[in-house]
């Protein structure tokens, strides 16, 4: 599904280089769960970005469903990220003006999905979610799990191919982390692919698969 050969992001300033990923090549096949971990500052939010489409590596190649991500123009990747990839991010990136319904539904109207199918599809994942009575609230009326939740929903409702989470409970108390990690354990069983950043050894463990990182290198590979 993915594959990266020589992926390296670097910052030019005169003529210093500061390396921020180096040589990073990897495959990930469709259904995995993979986690990648490392210390701050090791690349591993870098590394999401650039797989999500949101960062450009600096140099190297970036295959994405056969098609050679590094070649294609910016139009091309939204469509790609649009039609196959769902971004969580840490801290939610919810749209403060919408209600929670307005902010699950924006994706849908991206994709030019009618009202009527939007209406069902969001009433559908409020319901999985167990968050219908908060569709008229907005996002700072929700505690910090509510809010994503919400971020998940939003992330899963165009039944995305692949689902990137960078610290997906970071914010989080322990049983919502845990209520988190349980959702995106039942979407990969589903058929999801799911790649998540993570500082945490109980989160990693939720996935088939480790990617450790140290200053922009793979430091090692692991299954769990």
């Amino acid at each position: 599904m993915i594959k990266l050969n020589g992926i390296e992001k670097y910052y030019s300033s005169g003529f210093v280089k500061t390396y921020v990923l180096r040589g990073i090549s990897c495959e990930i096949k469709e259904g995995e769960f993979v986690s990648i971990m490392g210390p701050s500052g090791s690349g591993k939010s870098t590394l999401l970005h650039i797989l999500g489409m949101l960062d450009e590596p600096t140099n190297g190649e970036y295959y994405f469903l056969d098609q050679a991500v590094h070649k294609i123009s910016e139009k091309q990747k939204t469509e790609i990220h649009k039609q196959y990839i769902g971004f969580v991010f840490q801290s939610y990136h919810l749209i403060d003006e919408l209600t929670v319904y307005e902010n699950i539904e924006t994706p849908l109207l991206y994709k030019k999905i009618n009202s009527s199918e939007r209406k069902g599809m969001v009433a559908d994942i409020l319901d999985r979610f167990n968050i219908v009575g908060k569709k008229d609230l907005f996002p700072n009326q929700l505690s910090g799990g509510q809010q994503q939740l919400v971020g998940i929903a939003r992330a899963v409702i165009t039944n995305p191919k692949i689902i990137l989470a960078d610290e997906p409970t970071g914010n989080l108390n322990s049983a919502q982390g845990e209520e988190i990690m349980d959702m995106f354990k039942k979407l990969n069983k589903d058929g999801t692919t799911i790649i998540q950043v993570t500082h945490s050894e109980k989160n990693a463990a939720y996935g088939s698969r480790i990617i450790n990182l140290l200053d922009g290198w793979i430091k090692e590979e692991g299954k769990n």
